[in-house]
């Protein structure tokens, strides 16, 4: 296979020779309109004589590519190792952003990258070119800006290991964040397997205009629906308002609809695809789109299982935070409030601009607007402020410009082209989070802890246009939209709206080559992991079922409200160990809240009474060989994709994890490691859950569409009794039984060989 830094037109061309033919078989089988989801689905089935019913079956799809970013890469790519292949069977890409940390510039911070994880760049690098993959080295970007500028295609099917590859329905693909298993299984030539979702749609009318942003479209949408409202949907943006938004634009509403818990978002296509496609040297695959236009939007009278409106005419500026990116606010005077009646302090400690969310030439142009005007009048920021360009195209081209030399004039200092803050990688100054302490940057994610490692640190989430003015502003509560800075000579400054350019009026400059082609045969290639590696380890197979119940399990660990993939594996430093299963399990539910005493990461050993960490606790009962349950509270799992949350449980002993909800990635991980993830018929049996209770698991393996029979034993005897309830597939059950998805896999490649 050959891989190349970009689509193929022959594969754009191969998808849309049978896109006419699937739309027509679909609207006579469903009898009605499709949205322009069902037609991406229905084009990539692996089968079309199959049932399919919305939020109901399961469907296996076959996607055009995969693409994988280097700290979830390492497990993947460690797991499709064991398969026995030569080679992988799509497209596949590993892109080389999360491990940078942000500390001095981009620079010093990139050199100080490549020295400190050149074992695992070493290993990425070669395991790239042995099964080949294309490799994106140190420096290329965030995986997602990356995609969208070389890959992303209208009606397109894409999977990655991360959970904001939605970002590429900015072109109008259906691109849906899964855990390294998944990947695996489609590298290896077998289908991947999903929920057929259910469909949210999402009319826009009206334009965008002043300081509203494509980021308040998204902050909008979380408001409404909430953190769990787009489980198990995708959310398809329609109407006449959506044709005003740039490409880039569309791709940060879709990138951060992973907030919503959505399997992913996209937008018809249009205009401003074709013109971004053209932009970034794909004519001939913006003339092929534009030949089945008609089938790459959405059909007039489609039908949607939940309608939300916008009107973008009336869109305000948003601020989401802290602590969910669904807790909106509108800029100034109700931030303000909210920040008065919650003790959040208004001084702001540290802005930041970037992320895979806003980091295109647009975003950059915007932001720079404003420092144009704040320059102009003698102002600087009155904060510490940090720009990420989303990749090395993007850096070239606004260095060009002089985009960087604008933000550089009012005090910002350009990190590398990478994460950095947005995951973790921040190495900040101990006194900056010392105590609490008020963040505002361009992000997706505001979880406690997410950016920094600390608890103090309350992060707010808004566009980079009003991430810039309020640096300048130094408070929270400032509106750009109505109030005034004062400027070293005593006059009163009024910043215009911003002005951003879509696209660079002399083009993308590429800047340096960052990436690496594999060979044309790479079985010479090999791949070493020492076995004294802190690093990197070699997976053995979890044990497969051993056919009976569970019984008489201790709680490990039961969550008290929000416990996202951020406290059952944290990043940040953690990032270190993504390529040692027993190492990263030192994190394990370290920053999840104990309900029985209130205190993170810590719980008590059932056998003895001592309190010890949770990672510990999970470490002794291994050891020992006793197994045991975890407890979450509603949407269990949120954030992102990373399958360590399911596999460190799993290495330590978990069988059985209960919530109230789970969000949708994670509770495929947990499966996809042999895990069993139960939601309580009755939400009140959380409560009913004690410290020294044990779990009874009844009449395993799970039955598809019928409840687990479970029981609470108390101390005294006493048995409480209550239905766990599953989404398992026949074939997810094998999972099961098999110990794992991989195992399923490893046989049936071995079975193919044969």
């Amino acid at each position: 296979m050959t891989v190349t830094a970009g689509t193929p037109i022959e594969l754009v061309e191969r998808v849309y020779r049978t896109l006419p033919e699937r739309v027509a078989a679909g609207r006579q089988r469903f009898a009605r309109p499709l949205t322009l989801a069902e037609k991406i689905l229905l084009n990539h089935l692996d089968s079309v004589d199959v049932d399919i019913e919305r939020g109901e079956t399961y469907n296996d799809f076959h996607p055009d590519r995969v693409a994988m970013q280097d700290a979830t890469a390492q497990m993947a790519l460690l797991q499709f190792m064991t398969a026995g292949l030569p080679t992988t069977a799509v497209p596949s890409t590993v892109h080389c952003d999360h491990l940078i940390s942000a500390k001095v510039g981009a620079r010093i911070d990139l050199d100080v990258a490549v020295d400190t994880n050149r074992e695992v760049y070493d290993f990425l690098r070669s395991v790239s070119a042995k099964y080949g993959i294309g490799f994106w080295g140190p420096g290329s970007g965030i995986i997602h800006q990356v995609v969208l500028e070389n890959y992303a295609f209208p009606g397109g099917m894409m999977i990655g290991t991360d959970s904001h590859t939605p970002n590429a329905g900015g072109l109008g693909m259906v691109a849906i964040g899964v855990g390294g298993a998944d990947a695996v299984d489609v590298m290896t030539g077998f289908p991947f397997n999903v929920r057929w979702p259910k469909v949210i749609g999402v009319r826009l009318t009206g334009t965008l205009s002043g300081w509203s942003s494509p980021k308040d479209v998204i902050l909008e949408v979380a408001r409404v629906l909430t953190v769990e409202g787009g489980t198990g949907a995708v959310v398809e943006y329609f109407g006449p308002g959506a044709d005003t938004i740039s490409a880039t634009g569309k791709a940060t509403i879709c990138n951060m609809g992973a907030e919503i818990g959505a399997t992913c978002s996209v937008f018809p296509y249009d205009h401003n695809m074709a013109q971004y496609l053209k932009a970034t040297g794909r004519d001939a695959i913006a003339d092929a789109a534009d030949a089945v236009a008609e089938h790459l939007r959405p059909d007039e009278g489609a039908r949607y299982d939940r309608l939300v409106e916008i009107d973008l005419d009336e869109l305000k500026p948003l601020i989401n935070g802290p602590h969910s990116p669904d807790r909106a606010n509108r800029v100034g005077t109700q931030v303000g409030e909210q920040a008065a009646a919650n003790g959040w302090p208004l001084e702001i400690s540290s802005a930041l601009i970037g992320s895979c969310t806003n980091s295109s030439y647009e975003d950059i142009t915007r932001a720079a607007s404003i420092a144009r005007q704040a320059a102009a009048h003698g102002l600087r920021a009155k904060t510490e402020l940090l720009v990420t360009p989303g990749s090395e195209q993007t850096r070239a081209t606004i260095e060009r410009d002089g985009l960087i030399a604008d933000l550089e004039a009012i005090g910002a200092t350009v990190l590398a082209n990478a994460c950095g803050p947005c995951i973790g990688q921040w190495d900040r100054p101990a006194d900056a989070n010392a105590g609490p302490n008020t963040i505002v940057n361009s992000f997706n994610r505001n979880f406690p802890k997410r950016n920094d490692g600390s608890a103090n640190t309350l992060s707010f989430v808004t566009s980079p246009d009003t991430v810039v003015a309020l640096a300048l502003a130094g408070r929270l509560d400032f509106d750009p939209t109505t109030d005034t800075i004062t400027a070293p000579d005593g006059s009163e400054v009024r910043l215009q709206a911003p002005v951003g350019e879509v696209l660079p009026g002399s083009g993308y400059e590429r800047g340096k080559n960052t990436f690496t082609a594999p060979p044309a045969n790479g079985s010479d290639v090999v791949v070493e992991v020492s076995p004294t590696s802190t690093r990197l380890q070699l997976l053995a197979p979890f044990p497969a079922w051993d056919g009976q119940d569970y019984r008489g399990l201790p709680v490990l660990m039961k969550a008290q409200g929000k416990c996202t993939t951020d406290h059952i594996s944290a990043a940040g430093t953690w990032l270190t160990y993504r390529g040692h299963l027993e190492n990263i399990s030192g994190n394990l539910f370290l920053g999840a809240v104990n309900a029985f005493t209130g205190r993170a990461g810590e719980g008590r050993d059932v056998r003895d009474g001592t309190v010890d960490t949770y990672p510990n606790l999970a470490k002794r009962y291994g050891e020992a060989g006793i197994r045991w349950v975890a407890i979450g509270d509603r949407n269990y799992g949120e954030g992102s994709s990373r399958e360590h949350a399911a596999m460190e449980p799993r290495f330590r002993g978990g069988v059985v994890i209960f919530a109230r909800s789970f969000a949708r990635i994670h509770e495929t991980n947990l499966k996809k490691q042999g895990l069993i993830p139960l939601t309580f018929a009755d939400p009140d049996t959380y409560e009913q859950i004690g410290e020294d209770d044990r779990i009874n698991v009844l009449g395993l393996p799970p039955v598809p569409g019928q409840p687990v029979h479970c029981q609470i034993v108390k101390p005294d005897g006493t048995v409480i009794d209550f239905d766990g309830l599953h989404t398992f597939s026949d074939e997810q059950i094998e999972w099961f039984r098999a110990g794992s998805a991989l195992n399923v896999v490893k046989r049936k490649v071995a079975e193919g060989q044969s």
